[in-house]
């Protein structure tokens, strides 16, 4: 009954586009529309499975990816020849789990095997995906546009999980964009429902222009990096100024902190929406509708958190995280080890069985390490200095054990009492009494990628080299 009353409420409150003409209602949608509602239909019933029934469904798939990966690319029938897997025989997790992790080194060197020789039929042509590499190892990776379905049917899901009102209007200030005012809000919807309109502003703007041009916007929904919804709050708080429409700001393609969360709270009292995500594999977790946690998204995604040991983490442990795609048949990335970190957690109360992700911790380069070679995940992502000094961005850079490197944009140079309550908040943050250098700059520069990255190791640990 709980998912009758969803799709009767999807059909009461959100208003569908037709594809045939002289017919506005009940509508028909197009296929490519008709396509993402049975996509939807499917989440809409898969969410709530316990988490075996989940399992099985996905070790089927998994068995599809893996007899095509055997017969079309090289790369993977050496690989599962050599774990002595054989995809015409049922696959569980012990014998999945033998195949090595496949990493942003290997998909450098041995891209073309890595292809599919020969891809099915209805997969529709190759779509090219460039990783922004802030890691330092920049990737390419090829799906389809069966594979980028997937990606337009989970940016649907979490709009509908969110309740957000395609009425409105959705402000997104990224990278690799115009500045634009368009007529929906994106593929994802705009084949399927009537939208408000949507503009577009490119991350490099100034922030204080940004700001005027939210200001002229006055959107319903904000997306962007959380580095720069961070200056965004910080330059609206400081200047008080409002954007009254706003309902709900949404972030991607950064770790995302609680303190964030507060902050936008108290700009424009409004909640955060995070999405955990990569340009390789798509949507990985989206956050709960009634939670701060996030829930995998494993109709599409095999996600693994594996230990140092190589085993999954239980509930409350860190480990890196670990991605099998389903639905890419052109280049199936298979235990694909991101290089990011994420925390476990609990099963949700909200009765979804999808696996559950605490917290996104970052890459490992996000890690210190300690003299005795240990690594230490740092307390919080982002060094709590407001009312210590009159700092507007800070990023620490580790360049030896026991020492870091703390790079500061201030409005005026620190007095001797600031600069030793920084060191301490420092402290008191990374979690070590490391041995600090400040640096003051003009600016910190963002990657091509535009992701910010707080803190940032040049150290190798003992038994891991720094990507």
């Amino acid at each position: 009954m709980a998912i009758l009353r969803r799709h009767m409420e999807i059909a009461a409150n959100y208003e569908l586009k037709s594809a045939v003409s002289g017919v506005n209602w009940p509508s028909i949608p197009s296929p490519e529309a008709a396509a993402l509602l049975a996509l939807q239909y499917q989440f809409e019933h898969s969410q709530w499975w316990p988490p075996a029934k989940l399992e099985a469904k996905q070790f089927r798939q998994l068995r599809e990816v893996l007899a095509h990966a055997a017969q079309t690319v090289p790369f993977h029938r050496d690989r599962l020849s050599a774990a002595g897997i054989d995809p015409a025989h049922d696959i569980d997790p012990a014998a999945f789990a033998r195949l090595p992790l496949l990493t942003r080194r290997d998909i450098q060197l041995h891209g073309q095997a890595l292809m599919s020789q020969k891809l099915p039929s209805g997969h529709g042509h190759l779509v090219e995906h460039k990783s922004g590499g802030s890691t330092g190892e920049p990737v390419r990776v090829f799906g389809t546009q069966l594979d980028t379905a997937f990606w337009l049917a989970q940016t649907l899901r979490d709009h509908l999980w969110h309740r957000r009102d395609f009425a409105g209007k959705l402000c997104a200030i990224r990278s690799r964009v115009n500045d634009v005012e368009l007529r929906g809000w994106g593929p994802a919807t705009d084949a399927i429902f009537v939208t408000g309109p949507s503009a577009l502003l490119n991350i490099r703007t100034d922030p204080a222009q940004q700001l005027k041009w939210l200001q002229q916007q006055n959107p319903d929904y904000l997306l962007s990096h959380p580095t720069n919804l961070r200056e965004l709050a910080r330059l609206s708080i400081k200047s008080g100024v409002k954007l009254p429409q706003l309902r709900q700001v949404r972030t991607f393609g950064e770790t995302l902190s609680k303190d964030l969360r507060a902050l936008c709270r108290e700009a424009w009292g409004t909640t955060v929406a995070d999405v955990y995500s990569a340009e390789e594999v798509g949507y990985i977790a989206l956050q709960c509708p009634e939670h701060e946690h996030y829930h995998l998204q494993s109709e599409h995604l095999l996600i693994e958190i594996l230990d140092d040991a190589g085993l999954p983490c239980s509930p409350g442990a860190i480990g890196r995280v670990v991605v099998t795609t389903l639905h890419n048949f052109a280049m199936p990335l298979i235990r694909y080890a991101l290089g990011d970190y994420a925390e476990v957690g609990e099963p949700c109360d909200c009765g979804r069985g999808l696996p559950v992700l605490a917290r996104i911790l970052g890459r490992s380069r996000n890690m210190l390490v300690l003299p005795d070679g240990r690594r230490l995940w740092p307390s919080t992502p982002v060094i709590r200095y407001s009312g210590i000094a009159p700092i507007q961005q800070l990023q620490i850079v580790q360049h030896a054990r026991g020492a870091v490197e703390a790079r500061f944009v201030a409005e005026r140079t620190l007095l001797p009492d600031e600069e030793r309550a920084m060191i301490t908040a420092i402290h008191d943050a990374l979690g070590f009494p490391f041995s600090v250098t400040l640096l003051p700059v003009a600016e910190i520069p963002r990657p091509p990628s535009m992701k910010y990255e707080d803190i940032i190791s040049l150290v190798a640990a003992d038994d891991e080299p720094v990507a």
